[in-house]
């Protein structure tokens, strides 16, 4: 039984890559929920802008808070570099996805990413169990 146990408990200890990881799956989880409120009611995608600021903005606040209770300590470095990369890779998805070049708001929004992820960070890494 130990065996599957050790086979199946993989741990990240990377940070920065957890706190991405669990980024993305709130973004999958916020984009399902969207999608769901798109199908179930009147809304258009034109509407949905805000709210998928809002996903985003919960989905780098919990990989940033992954990230500083990942870290031993400098958790608001850990998660600001998190919502970077976070950020970043959002932009280029949505550049090579949509071919839309990314303008100067668009970098804004990848410093606001990052600034959410390095207040999640901070929070995470007084998190840490001692």
């Amino acid at each position: 039984m130990s065996v599957i146990r050790r086979l199946f408990s993989w741990k990240i200890s990377s940070p920065v890559l957890s706190g991405l990881i669990r980024s993305f799956l709130w973004m999958m989880l916020g984009a399902f929920i969207l999608s769901l409120l798109l199908w179930g009611s009147g809304l258009q995608e034109q509407d949905l802008t805000m709210y998928t600021y809002i996903v985003h903005g919960v989905a780098a606040a919990f990989g940033g808070l992954t990230a500083g209770s990942r870290a031993v300590r400098k958790g608001w470095y850990q998660g600001a570099l998190t919502g970077l990369l976070y950020g970043l890779a959002v932009l280029l998805i949505g550049f090579l996805a949509l071919d839309s070049s990314p303008g100067g708001i668009d970098f804004l929004w990848v410093l606001a990413a990052a600034g959410i992820s390095a207040l999640g960070g901070m929070f995470g890494v007084n998190l840490q169990k001692s």
